[in-house]
């Protein structure tokens, strides 16, 4: 079953504006990135525990944790990357996820090219999280983007393939595609296929501009076809990056968001 999910901060930093637009859209499910401006990572036990009596009572499941897991620079100490892991993976206990999105680490600074070093250093901080999210019931998500490890096919594969475990998975942006100079569709999602257990939702122009879904170049039509052709049973959780995008999120605000949302419904409509 494909069910839809949302980047609720893309509406509104304040949670009842994301609810009320959210209900609008008739969308059950938000992928929780931040609230009121503060990171989901960083939201205090008492935040958390109101913000999960506000979205059951509104009836709004939380679809993933949308951390910014692995956006630092490789050589970051790799304490700091676990004691953040485990804050998500209390936040995805707490609130009712199994699904955590992470990335796979920046270079050092001044390092542009990735040596076979450093894709071991990846390789081996990306297991350890791995093993802490298996022994915690949790899927780790990972997200190709621009600048990090997994930014193109090729390398999402070699983590995946080389780590093997399934509770890491692919969380397939076609849009972040497009702004690395990849082909999502059919290249990218013909590549990891296998290993796709999340979609965001966002296109872009061939010059990298983001656009709704369905007016890039990204092939939402196919993508969407080849979803259901291989039974894909998860979510499509709209991240529209229509007003501002940024490495920790992006913003849209009501009215764009509404324009994204009606381009994805109309996609899955034809």
């Amino acid at each position: 079953m494909i069910r839809l999910s949302a980047f609720a901060d893309e509406i509104s930093p304040r949670l009842d504006e994301q609810i009320a637009v959210l209900r609008a859209e008739r969308i059950e499910y938000l992928d929780l990135r931040s609230v009121d401006g503060v990171n989901v990572l960083d939201l205090t036990d008492s935040q958390v525990a109101e913000i999960k009596e506000t979205l059951e009572a509104e009836g709004v499941g939380v679809a993933a944790i949308g951390s910014p897991l692995g956006k630092v620079p490789i050589d970051t100490p790799l304490d700091e990357s676990l004691a953040r892991l485990e804050r998500a993976l209390y936040l995805a206990r707490t609130l009712g996820t199994r699904s955590i999105r992470i990335f796979s680490f920046y270079p050092p600074a001044g390092e542009e090219a990735w040596t076979a070093a450093r894709r071991d250093e990846v390789i081996s901080r990306v297991r350890i999280m791995t093993e802490r999210a298996r022994a915690a019931g949790v899927v780790l998500v990972h997200e190709n983007d621009t600048g990090l490890y997994g930014d193109t096919a090729e390398r999402c594969v070699d983590l995946l393939r080389t780590i093997d475990d399934p509770h890491l998975r692919a969380a397939f942006d076609p849009a972040n595609f497009i702004q690395c100079g990849e082909e999502p569709y059919p290249a990218a999602y013909n590549a990891l296929r296998q290993w796709i257990s999340y979609v965001h939702v966002k296109d872009a122009q061939s010059d990298g501009q983001v656009v709704p879904a369905g007016r890039g170049v990204a092939r939402w039509p196919e993508i969407l076809r080849a979803l259901r052709q291989d039974g894909y049973d998860g979510f499509l959780a709209l991240e529209p990056h229509l007003q501002a995008g940024g490495p920790y999120g992006g913003f849209s605000g009501p009215a764009l968001f509404h324009e994204a949302s009606r381009a994805l419904r109309d996609l899955m409509a034809s």
